[in-house]
């Protein structure tokens, strides 16, 4: 549980490949523990189907809506793969959160295991809070000590990003630590073996006193990420202990009272700020001019995507490419491969009806957990799991990363089993499934990371020495070009390094459809300004009119002939010139 969100090691291109992979690797290492070590009676896998019929459809919509972008639209095989393959280990982990709810209700003769399996899920998230809590402390304290290997550096002057790279993510990392704390020191109504139940009234009292001494560093840690989405999660928190009657008054009280001790932090890290000449980054962010960070700006455009695309979208992972794409004089000056705002995102992908079907089965999902937890403390600390991802899904996508989505559907899982229902039954398939698609998970991830070494070898600014990573770039990026999952990465440093740039056009075929920067969207440019088919001209023409709105420092240079006085490049240089005919961006897929 914790692992996936400690780890700081990467390696370019990507910085979160390792922690998804190791999420998948351990999840499947869980599954097939869930499997095997609890005896053979258990409901079978269409039973637990049943019981989250609505969150199963939510997953499996898009999971065939990236397997059909993959095979009968142009999103490149790998991203199609991969994606699919990551919401197919959601489901499976959804099966075996719903067998722990089930176990919760009393249902298994296994009930006990499954209850150490909750406890160690919960006891991992606090784990990795607490541990997140002190890097965050190190990242904005003692700057000097962060390797970079073991606890990964900071971008933001002042501001706490863990180990997950972002402060958003690590604010709601800090909240998912913040609710387990409450939910292993809550006593349950049942016999489970519970860490608070077991404790005589001395451990009780220390007990309660560490967790009241972890819940104050998360909240400090919480604070130093100067996250909009931690301050709504921090009201959040106060809600459920204003709601929640049945949670222990010590806690209750502690939860109510989370905004004042969230504003009493800020309140002494800012004087810190001042009175040693620091810097606080949430000052900064108070004084910031767009407090949305360009979401309404990209909410706006998506919207109008979806009035010219409503009835199926334009396909999934095609976002990116449709909206740098589309004309748009007031665009944000970063580039968006996401909407940060899942129904939004549904929409402007699958289409209106189909992301109306996804979130309606979303909504009743969330529906039943609210209604179904209510009898066990922890699966109501799971059900505010759920619902603090659910709100941070309408402003950014964590639950594009494994290690956010899997923990998400587990919580759910647990959630949804604790419906009343028919005798278990011996079902030793079911489990021998689950099993399995466990053991595929390790092999999975295992194959995707040795897979991901091939475009590893491309991206290091200083190889071992060694044959295979010693070969010239051209190699290597050919090598890379063979990746079953990551052959974009290799286009991406064909597409970037190829000179002349039209040598590579067949490069931006598939980089084109993971994320157009300023680099790649120049190079492409040029590359199909030296095509010989009239119509590229025309193409690198849009491509060139839609990078100039993006305003980006890394753009003066392509575009500084255009300010030369005439008669000078502007008149013949293709940047310079607008394109003879609009042209869709389906024209450039």
């Amino acid at each position: 549980m914790a692992l996936p969100w400690l780890l700081a090691w990467s390696e370019a291109p990507s910085p979160t490949l390792y922690n998804q992979l190791l999420a998948l690797g351990l999840w499947g290492l869980a599954l097939m523990a869930m499997a095997w070590g609890h005896g053979a009676t258990t409901r079978p896998l269409a039973g637990r189907a049943q019981a989250a019929g609505a969150l199963t459809l939510a997953l499996l919509v898009p999971m065939l809506a990236s397997l059909a972008s993959g095979w009968w639209g142009h999103l490149p095989k790998g991203l199609a793969l991969s994606g699919a393959a990551t919401l197919a280990a959601a489901m499976m982990v959804l099966a075996a959160g719903l067998r722990v709810g089930h176990a919760l209700a009393g249902e298994a003769p296994a009930a006990q295991g499954r209850a150490f399996a909750l406890h160690g899920f919960l006891a991992g998230m606090v784990l990795a809070g607490a541990v997140s809590a002190v890097i965050a402390l190190l990242q904005v304290f003692a700057p000097g000590w962060v390797d970079g290997h073991w606890v990964a550096r900071s971008a933001l002057v002042g501001r706490a990003v863990g180990n997950v790279r972002q402060p958003n993510h690590l604010a709601t990392l800090l909240l998912l630590a913040m609710v387990a704390l409450v939910a292993l020191q809550s006593k349950p109504q049942t016999s489970q073996p519970w860490a608070a139940q077991a404790q005589s009234p001395s451990g009780q009292t220390l007990a309660l006193a560490l967790s009241l001494a972890v819940g104050a560093l998360l909240t400090v840690a919480l604070t130093l990420s100067s996250s909009r989405t931690g301050v709504v999660g921090v009201v959040v928190l106060a809600l459920w202990g204003l709601v929640d009657r049945r949670l222990a008054k010590t806690w209750r009280w502690g939860l109510a009272m989370a905004p004042l001790a969230y504003a009493l932090t800020w309140w002494a890290l800012a004087a810190w700020a001042h009175a040693s000449g620091s810097t606080f980054a949430g000052e900064a962010r108070l004084a910031a001019n767009d407090l949305s960070s360009s979401r309404f700006a990209i909410w706006r455009d998506t919207l109008t995507l979806i009035g010219s695309h409503p009835w199926w979208g334009v396909g999934f992972g095609e976002f990116n490419l449709a909206w740098s794409m589309t004309p748009s004089p007031q665009r944000p000056l970063a580039f968006f491969d996401h909407t940060h705002n899942l129904p939004l995102h549904l929409a402007v992908e699958l289409g209106v009806p189909l992301a109306l079907t996804v979130c309606a089965c979303l909504c009743v999902a969330l529906w039943q957990a609210a209604s179904r937890s209510r009898a066990h403390p922890a699966a109501r600390a799971c059900f505010v799991m759920v619902l603090l991802m659910a709100i941070h899904s309408q402003l950014e996508y964590p639950l594009w990363y494994a290690h956010f989505l899997l923990p998400t559907v587990f919580a759910w899982g647990v959630c949804l089993g604790l419906k009343p229902a028919p005798s278990t039954i011996v079902a030793p398939w079911g489990q021998l499934v689950t099993g399995a698609f466990g053991a595929s998970m390790v092999c999975m991830a295992t194959w995707a990371w040795a897979d991901y070494q091939a475009v590893v070898a491309i991206y290091e600014d200083t190889p071992p020495a060694s044959a295979a990573t010693t070969k010239p770039l051209a190699e290597r990026i050919e090598a890379g070009r063979q990746s079953r999952f990551f052959s974009h990465h290799a286009d991406y440093a064909w597409a970037t390094t190829a000179q002349p740039p039209g040598t590579a056009l067949a490069a931006h075929a598939s980089a084109k459809h993971y994320l157009l920067d300023a680099r790649l969207m120049q190079a492409w440019a040029t590359a199909l300004s030296q095509s010989p088919d009239p119509l590229d001209g025309d193409r690198a023409r849009h491509v060139a009119a839609r990078l100039r709105e993006f305003k980006n420092p890394l753009n003066r240079s392509f575009f500084e002939a255009c300010d030369a006085p005439p008669p000078a490049a502007s008149l013949t240089a293709f940047q310079c010139q607008a394109p003879s005919q609009p042209l869709d961006w389906r024209a450039l897929r």
